[in-house]
């Protein structure tokens, strides 16, 4: 080969190698982050919270739904949990997760069930922000005005590549 001939393919090789860095941060298979943030440290979300009864300011916060997460392309496991703050506002809370890292995880709230959302978040889902880490205990302001009752799971969702790492089905707590 000629040197007018080796240098564009070398160009363009490099090109390639630095877009499927970019693209898919390889890695990511090799780090962990781990966030352990307690149920305290869960602020309302931005904007004006749902006003409180006065009962709830004194009973501290309320479980609204929990389930346990699946596994989709990802190994994933924990457990997701929506909460009423005294103030009114609202947190899904995952504790003890467990899954991969990714190049732009984000964390959803879905309209369709756990196994529903590996084709997809479907019409409504809310991005509740990117996953803070890949491992432990955080919390996830959800924003005022958002229903709870119409969602049906939590999704921890690779936005870059529009695949499921893992899903939660949200089950309302009797009480």
């Amino acid at each position: 080969m000629s040197r007018s001939t080796v240098v564009p393919v070398l160009v363009v090789l490099a090109v390639a190698v630095g877009i499927g860095l970019y693209l898919f941060q390889p890695w990511k298979a090799f780090t962990d982050t781990e966030v352990n943030e307690t149920l305290s440290a869960a602020t309302a979300p931005s904007g004006k919270a749902e006003p409180s009864m006065p009962s709830e300011s004194t009973a501290g916060p309320k479980d609204l739904a929990e389930g346990r997460f699946v596994a989709h392309e990802h190994a994933t496991s924990g457990i997701a949990r929506t909460i009423r703050l005294t103030d009114g506002g609202h947190v899904l809370r995952l504790e003890d997760l467990k899954t991969s890292e990714g190049p732009d995880v984000r964390v959803y709230l879905s309209a369709l069930d756990a196994d529903a959302v590996q084709t997809g978040l479907g019409d409504g889902a809310v991005e509740l922000g990117k996953l803070k880490g890949n491992l432990g205990n955080q919390n996830y302001a959800v924003p005022a005005g958002t229903e709870l009752s119409e969602f049906r799971s939590a999704v921890i969702w690779c936005k870059r590549f529009s695949v499921s790492f893992g899903a939660a089905d949200l089950s309302t707590i009797a009480g």
